[in-house]
C-alpha cells in the first residue's frame, strides 16, 4: 500500500503529522484543535458524499453520454463545441464542485477528443480554468466557500445573490481566454456515434441522484445532509447491479486528511504570527481588489486552501478574498488541489501541456479575471 502513494499523498500525510505535532507539542492547545475539527465534521461528510456521487455517476457513464451527446449537438462546429463545453465544466463545477471538474471531467473531455478529432488541450484547459473560475456562485462550487459559509453568515440563495454577477464575470473572462488562446483556430470535427450506456438502470439511478442533489442545493437543504442521501442512492443502485465497484478507494481519504491537517497547521501559525503578517499584506483599508489579488497570489504561492483559511481570520471582506482564492488559481500547477489532480489526469492519457503557455495565459487570466470579477462584486454589493 506504501508503494501505490504518490508524492501528493505524502504532503498530505505531512501536513497531518505536522499538525498532530503542534497539538502534542502545546504550540496548537488541544481544547482549541478539537473545536476547530468539531466545526469542519459536516464538511466531511459532504465531501464524502459528493466524491462518492461524482465517482460513481462517472462509473454509470453519464458524464460519458452527456459529453458524446454535446459532440453530436454541435454538429462538427467548434464555435458551437466551445460553447457546450463551456456551459457543461461549469454547470459540474457550480453543482458538484470544482474537484468533480477536474478529476472526473477531465477523463470525459480527453476520452472525447480523439473520437471527434479534436485536439486535446483545448478541452482540457476548459476544463481545469473553468472548474477554478466557475466555483464562485455557489457555497458547494467550491470547499473555499464552505469554508466561509461561518464568516459570512448568509444562506446559500443570500450567497448566490451576492456572487451571481461576479461569476457570470469570471465565466465570461475565462470564455474570451480560452477562445484566443487555445480554441481559435481549430477546424472543424468529425461528430462521434452516439452510443448507450451500458447499464441504463445505473444510468439513469446516478442521473436521478445528481438531479436530487441540485434539487436540494436550491431548496437549502444541508449539503451534509443532501450529499451523502444523493450518494446512497446511487451506491443501492450499485450494490444491486454492479458492486465490484463499490471499494473504500471510493472514499476521498486523502482529501479528508489534507483538510484535517490543514485546521490543525494553519490556527497554529495564525497564533504564532501568521496574523500580523497577513494583516500586513492585506493593509488598514483592505481595498476588495487588494483583498482579492492578495488571496490569488498567496493561493498561487502555497494553494488556495491555505491561503484563504490564512487570510480569513484577518480579512475584513471575505466574498472579495473567495474571489481571488477561487478564480486565482490559474497560474502555478499547486494552486489549487483541482489543478494538481488535472496535470496527474492529464499526464496519465498522455496529454502534454505547456509550461510556460499555461503560466502565463494563466498570469493573464487570473488578473483580468479577478478585476472583472471584483468590479461587478462591488457594483452588486453596492
Amino acid at each position: 500500500m506504501l508503494s501505490r502513494l504518490g508524492v501528493l499523498d505524502w504532503i498530505r500525510i505531512g501536513l497531518l503529522a505536522l499538525g498532530l505535532a503542534f497539538v502534542a507539542s502545546g504550540l496548537l492547545p488541544l481544547e482549541r484543535a478539537v473545536e476547530e475539527l468539531d466545526g469542519i465534521w459536516p464538511l466531511m461528510i459532504f465531501l464524502v458524499g459528493v466524491i462518492v456521487l461524482a465517482e460513481l455517476t462517472k462509473e454509470a457513464q453519464v458524464f460519458d453520454v452527456l459529453a458524446a451527446r454535446m459532440a453530436v449537438v454541435a454538429r462538427g462546429s467548434n464555435l458551437a463545441l466551445f460553447l457546450l463545453c463551456v456551459a457543461f465544466a461549469s454547470l459540474v463545477t457550480i453543482f458538484l464542485n470544482l474537484d468533480t471538474t477536474a478529476v472526473l471531467l477531465t477523463p470525459v473531455m480527453l476520452a472525447l477528443a480523439p473520437r471527434a478529432g479534436v485536439a486535446a488541450l483545448p478541452l482540457a484547459m476548459s476544463t481545469i480554468w473553468l472548474a477554478n473560475t466557475a466555483s464562485l456562485l455557489l457555497p458547494v462550487s467550491n470547499l473555499t466557500n464552505l469554508l466561509g459559509m461561518e464568516k459570512i453568515n448568509l444562506s446559500t440563495r443570500e450567497f448566490a445573490g451576492h456572487m451571481w454577477t461576479a461569476q457570470l464575470a469570471a465565466i465570461a473572462v475565462t470564455m474570451v481566454f480560452l477562445w484566443v488562446f487555445y480554441w481559435r483556430g481549430h477546424e472543424r470535427y468529425t461528430p462521434p456515434r452516439l452510443e448507450p450506456a451500458a447499464d441504463r438502470v445505473l444510468f439513469w439511478a446516478a442521473s436521478a441522484a445528481c438531479a436530487l442533489f441540485i434539487g436540494a442545493l436550491l431548496l437549502e437543504v444541508p449539503v451534509s445532509v443532501a450529499a451523502p442521501v444523493s450518494a446512497a442512492i446511487v451506491v443501492v443502485a450499485f450494490f444491486v447491479r454492479d458492486r465490484e465497484k463499490l471499494a473504500w478507494s471510493l472514499v476521498p481519504w486523502q482529501l479528508l486528511i489534507f483538510v484535517t491537517g490543514l485546521f490543525l497547521v494553519v490556527p497554529t501559525l495564525s497564533a504564532h504570527g501568521l496574523s500580523a503578517v497577513m494583516s500586513w499584506l492585506l493593509g488598514e483599508a483592505q481595498d476588495p481588489y487588494r483583498v482579492a489579488f492578495v488571496g490569488a497570489g498567496l493561493a498561487n504561492a502555497i494553494n488556495n486552501l491555505p491561503a484563504y483559511t490564512a487570510l480569513e481570520s484577518v480579512v475584513t471582506d471575505p466574498l472579495a478574498l473567495l474571489v481571488g482564492v477561487n478564480v486565482g488559481p490559474v497560474v502555478t500547477p499547486w494552486a489549487s488541489l483541482a489543478t494538481l489532480l488535472w496535470f496527474e489526469s492529464c499526464a496519465r492519457h498522455g496529454v502534454r501541456v505547456p509550461m510556460g503557455r499555461f503560466v502565463l495565459t494563466g498570469i493573464g487570466l487570473a488578473v483580468a479575471g479577478i478585476a472583472a470579477s471584483v468590479a461587478a462584486l462591488t457594483l452588486t454589493s453596492g
